[in-house]
């Protein structure tokens, strides 16, 4: 099942995609859940795939515009994939243990949503990555549990504001959050309709054109291990959401660097998911 937050006649609601429609879960749910983090916390996906079963869309994507399919801040992995390392200059890193930081939810914009470039800056970078969000909570999990605590995957554009990156040493928060800078969708796939985590495909394309395409098998870490990591240092809770790394091919690493510019086009598909679409403006200062 595929799961979407949005607005439509002004109200914020979630649903099931169907098709190139919505069918509404809020208003059918009886108030059990008002967002889609209150959804997952109460497990109430078996009760809607009931309700979507045969069902037909309530209305057409067109009709609706989308948030972040869950609204919270988002836990990043750095250099996660075996291409990785050699893209680094310079190099700096410790591969013994994933590197972590956190964006803020301010950070991402929604799909089709404008992906923001700051005054400040002329090295927006985009970093195309696999999204999990967590169904079940829990605390040092397991590497043999941890599949069973995803409940579905996303798509997610780590916009990086390279020069902002650089303004401390091993400390790159400051350039991973300002405000729209990447964004996240366009919504959910639950767990059940992925057939093998390890063996999906990211591709990033810009103006059409493919920067970055490779597959989970070439990850450093995958899934179970991340979150046997992660939750040994903190619990993870139900709707949180974890950014997996990105693989080789950003824009500040090609020769000569190209950064987003307003008017480029930028696309993050993985398979099985979707495709998360978002066009880059300038910000007002």
């Amino acid at each position: 099942m595929k799961l979407a937050s949005y607005i439509r006649k002004g109200e914020k609601s979630y649903g099931a995609v169907i098709g190139e429609g919505i069918f509404d879960l809020k208003s059918r749910l009886g108030g059990k859940a008002s967002n889609m983090v209150e959804f997952i916390e109460q497990d109430l996906l078996g009760e809607a795939q009931k309700l979507t079963a045969g069902a037909k869309a309530d209305f057409p994507m067109s009709e609706a515009t989308f948030l972040p399919p869950v609204h919270k801040p988002v836990l990043c992995i750095g250099i996660n994939y075996k291409s990785r390392p050699d893209e680094v200059p310079g190099g700096g890193y410790s591969w013994n243990y994933p590197s972590l930081f956190w964006r803020t939810s301010s950070a991402h914009a929604p799909h089709l949503q404008p992906i923001l470039n700051p005054p400040e800056s002329d090295k927006l970078d985009y970093e195309g990555e696999i999204a999990i969000v967590i169904g079940k909570g829990g605390r040092r999990i397991s590497k043999e549990d941890g599949i069973g605590h995803i409940f579905g995957y996303t798509c997610f554009n780590e916009g990086s504001v390279r020069d902002w990156m650089k303004h401390t040493t091993a400390n790159v928060t400051s350039g991973k959050n300002f405000y729209q800078s990447g964004s996240i969708g366009p919504w959910i796939t639950t767990a059940d309709e992925i057939a093998d985590p390890h063996d999906m495909t990211i591709e990033v394309r810009i103006n059409g054109a493919t920067r970055q395409k490779d597959t989970t098998a070439n990850m450093m870490r995958p899934y179970e291990e991340l979150l046997a990591y992660v939750s040994t240092i903190m619990p993870i809770e139900p709707g949180d959401v974890l950014a997996t790394g990105t693989p080789v091919g950003v824009g500040g690493n090609l020769h000569p660097p190209v950064w987003l510019k307003a008017g480029d086009v930028v696309e993050i598909e993985v398979s099985g998911v979707g495709v998360l679409r978002n066009t880059v403006e300038d910000e007002k200062a």
